[in-house]
């Protein structure tokens, strides 16, 4: 799962508008048009994919790296919690060991943006037939380098954003 196919899924899950996809990267402290946020949102056609009908990646006119997801996913949290009083924010970079734990990144703030406990985490996890013990949702929501730290695949991060869909579209 690329960065791409995050953002696409978190925009479902969570109904995010374009509008409010472009507002979370200003508050992230990038500036993006709706074109852009379009462009990262739409696959390539491939013919020689339909031809073969053999599953590859997914393509996107634009791409987008890890360093561009954390800038959105700090927006989020920004635009769904609001500003901190003090008006300071981090919009530190991301550091060369955080880039090979994206998901693990992508399960932690989202769970500050929405305000998750790690039961409603379960609950989500759940809801997409995933049934992770408390410890070990515990152990991927560690910071890298901790004894307990666990690298989160792409299956808990794809049932994670599969969980968040179906409880937050019900509604």
């Amino acid at each position: 799962m690329n960065n791409n196919d995050i953002l696409l899924r978190l925009r479902y899950a969570l109904d995010i508008k374009d509008t409010d996809i472009v507002k979370a990267f200003e508050l992230g402290g990038m500036t993006v048009s709706k074109e852009e946020v379009r462009a990262m949102l739409t696959k390539e056609n491939n013919p020689q994919q339909e031809e073969n009908d053999i599953f590859e990646k997914n393509i996107y006119v634009k791409t987008i790296n890890n360093q561009v997801l954390d800038i959105f996913l700090n927006g989020l949290i920004l635009l769904k919690r609001g500003e901190p009083k003090d008006g300071s924010t981090d919009k530190t970079p991301l550091k060369s060991s955080e880039v090979r734990y994206m998901n693990n990144i992508l399960l932690k703030k989202v769970k500050i943006a929405l305000a998750l406990t790690s039961e409603d985490m379960l609950d989500i996890l759940a809801e997409a037939g995933v049934y992770p013990s408390k410890g070990e949702l515990g152990a991927i929501l560690r910071k890298e380098g901790h004894r307990n730290f666990k690298p989160c695949g792409d299956k808990y991060a794809r049932n994670f954003l599969k969980g968040l869909g179906v409880c937050y579209r019900r509604n």
